[in-house]
């Protein structure tokens, strides 16, 4: 029977030296006015922030140096985001490959798919998006109906995807299709492919705006689309065990308790000469959550470094970091009696807006809460 296992990570020297490089490259950022710090960070898209994030080495900072990297630890790569994301800096761009489609492609993808993408990610010019979800199947990602046909020189691909963030923009999808008849196993006959969609052949993409009018999401439609064989992702029916390894970046980094900070940090600055015993008690809480999480998710990313999956500790964090960023903007709420308007110049009052329609999204991304409990008490024996 497996148990959780968050042990306690203490950063390296070499991380505290990135935290200061991270925090001067930001204060310079502020200072020349390039970017709004009170905006959630990682759903904005600022292509000129990241190639300046790119020129600085804080993308794939962990990859060998051939591929553009810096050879850095995960420990490393966590405090600069957490950094970054406690600026509110504007990561949406580069943020997915970043994450996860870029160490994916380093683990498993072909050297060509290396060489020709890897370096373009690391300096700020390469965007991707997830091609994981389908329509009518919310979180059973074992599910997918997206069929991938055997073709002269690669795979034709014929399906759907949805919750795509930024496919619109992104230059590269990384999509789960099944490349074998489904059998008892749901799990096997799934591979993963870069499809590039700036060649856009047979690649359709249509909107979905979310609560606040923003246009994150995508309905991504694939009608005969060529995959060359160098842009498939590791061995042919080997991509579910890619998947899950790949969830465990996404769902575990300082992205999943950090993305109403700016919120928390805005209540606390508009509270602060009026703090009275209920205002104290329950920021206070916040604070000591905040603290739990950051704890929790230092010790995947600990774990990661070592080469380990720590996916059911992944779900924990995904799961209870949902829960504390959908809980900010609701005590914020209760603590100032204020209306939100995304309109507003006051960043307090934009900063609730963005919060209190974007929250009910969080619980989606990355895996319902159901799904995550779902793996949780599978990886415990409970079921």
């Amino acid at each position: 029977m497996h148990s959780f296992r968050f042990d306690p990570v203490e950063l390296p020297a070499s991380a505290l030296s990135f935290r200061d490089d991270a925090r001067a490259f930001l204060a310079d950022e502020i200072a020349q006015d390039r970017f709004t710090p009170h905006r959630n960070s990682w759903n904005t898209f600022d292509p000129d922030f990241s190639r300046r994030s790119g020129a600085a080495g804080f993308i794939g900072m962990h990859w060998p140096k051939r591929y553009g990297g810096r050879e850095a630890s995960a420990l490393d790569r966590f405090v600069v985001i957490e950094e970054m994301l406690a600026a509110g800096a504007p990561l949406g761009a580069h943020w997915v490959a970043d994450r996860q489609s870029g160490n994916n492609i380093l683990a498993n993808g072909s050297q060509a798919a290396r060489d020709d993408i890897l370096p373009r990610i690391a300096a700020g010019e390469c965007y991707f998006a997830i091609g994981m979800s389908e329509p009518n199947s919310g979180s059973d990602l074992a599910s997918v109906g997206m069929r991938a046909t055997r073709g002269d020189g690669g795979w034709i691909l014929n399906g759907t995807k949805i919750w795509t963030s930024s496919a619109h923009r992104a230059h590269y999808l990384i999509a789960l299709a099944r490349s074998a008849p489904l059998g008892d196993d749901r799990h096997a006959g799934l591979t993963q492919f870069i499809v590039d969609l700036g060649e856009g052949k047979g690649v359709t993409t249509r909107p979905i705006y979310n609560l606040y009018g923003g246009h994150d999401f995508n309905e991504v439609f694939f009608d005969d689309v060529f995959v060359a064989d160098d842009m498939l992702i590791g061995d042919e029916g080997g991509g579910w065990q890619m998947v899950t390894g790949e969830l465990a970046f996404e769902r575990s980094g300082p992205d999943r308790i950090l993305s109403t900070f700016q919120l928390l940090r805005q209540l606390i600055e508009k509270i602060a000469q009026h703090a009275d015993e209920r205002r104290q008690i329950a920021v206070g809480r916040l604070i000591s959550h905040l603290v739990s999480l950051r704890q929790m998710s230092l010790s995947v990313a600990g774990m990661l470094e070592k080469g380990e999956s720590p996916e059911l500790e992944a779900a924990a964090v995904k799961d209870v970091g949902t829960a504390f960023e959908q809980e900010i903007p609701e005590i914020a709420r209760l603590l100032v009696d204020i209306e939100p308007s995304a309109d507003s110049n006051d960043p307090y009052i934009e900063s609730l807006a963005l919060g209190v329609l974007s929250a009910p999204s969080f619980s989606i991304r990355g895996g319902t809460r159901e799904i995550l409990r779902g793996i949780i008490a599978k990886g415990l024996g409970l079921r």
